[in-house]
């Protein structure tokens, strides 16, 4: 009897092992918290494809908008951790628990990290009006008239509402954020003259710089951006550390099996270095990344501690 309860224990507690090695058996959900056509859903289903071809199981892209992302992030939070739901991760994610008055999910505690896929930089631009070709220039011009110049975004929160935020604080200048409804009305007055600058992603904005419509004066990541290698960063431009981007990434809910973590990390790695996947990527103004689960816990504690600070010292809220 003592026999069989031994052996009844040790399968018990080699069952999630078994189950882990043989993952996936079933359809995987990967849950975008956005509206389909977006840039993190274009990132999710690319990533969702690749899964699909190296593990053998259908990745199926669910998306789950509204509510700031927190509707599709909630879902994630709450689901099984078996490796069947996962979040493709936006940068909100980080903004929410500062931004938003009342969040349903520890974003740290409720989610296992498992890669960082992409960055995009943004890109500041100007109308070709204003009177500012460096970066240098543009705070001389700020500062010089307090008050005077805006800013355009897609609205409160978003990334390019608190790069300028960022921007405001590190070059002690006092730019007014003047919030649209979305991005393409916000460009668009931004090439009327109605706006002065925006910091918008490098997708919508490339077709507008090469037609000079608008101009750019630099770049918000730490490195210049390859469809626009001769427009500096701002680090370079004399706010060191400015990093200010977009990114996606992929999570599972909390206590997912570490070998299911490993695997999902590893397909992604292995399809991030696809030639066509990064050739997708770039086309997008994006750089396909891949890190260590341990990486991108490191990158989302930096990111949720850097827009704390910015969204309490903007006083930026949720509307």
């Amino acid at each position: 009897m003592t026999g069989r309860i031994t052996l009844a224990l040790i399968a018990l507690a080699l069952a999630p092992l078994c189950a882990a090695q043989s993952y996936p058996t079933r359809p995987v959900r990967m849950v975008v918290p956005f509206a389909a056509g977006g840039s993190t859903d274009i990132v999710g289903r690319t990533v969702a494809q690749k899964l699909t071809e190296a593990l053998g199981a259908t990745f199926i892209v669910d998306n789950r908008p509204g509510g700031s992302t927190m509707i599709g992030t909630e879902l994630v939070a709450k689901a099984p951790p078996d490796g069947y739901t996962l979040l493709v991760v936006p940068a909100p994610f980080t903004i929410n628990p500062s931004l938003q008055p009342k969040v349903p999910y520890d974003a740290l505690a409720d989610f296992t990290p498992i890669t960082l896929i992409n960055t995009t930089p943004l890109v500041l631009a100007v109308n070709p009006g204003v009177p500012a070709r460096s970066v240098k220039e543009l705070i001389a011009l700020a500062r010089a008239k307090p008050g005077v110049l805006n800013y355009g975004s897609s609205g409160i929160g978003g990334s390019n509402h608190l790069a300028g935020e960022l921007f405001n604080a590190m070059a002690r200048v006092s730019i007014m954020h003047v919030p649209y409804k979305g991005n393409a009305p916000a460009l668009a007055d931004l090439v009327g003259g109605h706006v002065d600058l925006i910091y918008n992603g490098l997708t919508s904005a490339l077709p507008l710089i090469q037609a000079g419509k608008i101009r750019a004066l630099a770049v918000t990541g730490l490195q210049r951006s390859s469809v626009l290698p001769d427009v500096p960063t701002l680090n370079e431009s004399g706010l060191k550390g400015f990093e200010a981007i977009a990114w996606n990434g992929l999570a599972a809910p909390a206590k997912t099996p570490p070998e299911i973590i490993a695997r999902l990390n590893a397909g992604v790695v292995r399809a991030l270095a696809a030639p066509e996947v990064k050739e997708r990527l770039r086309a997008e103004g994006s750089d396909p990344v891949g890190s260590k689960p341990e990486e991108f816990a490191r990158f989302l504690r930096a990111e949720i501690a850097k827009w704390a600070k910015v969204i309490k010292l903007s006083g930026a809220k949720a509307q």
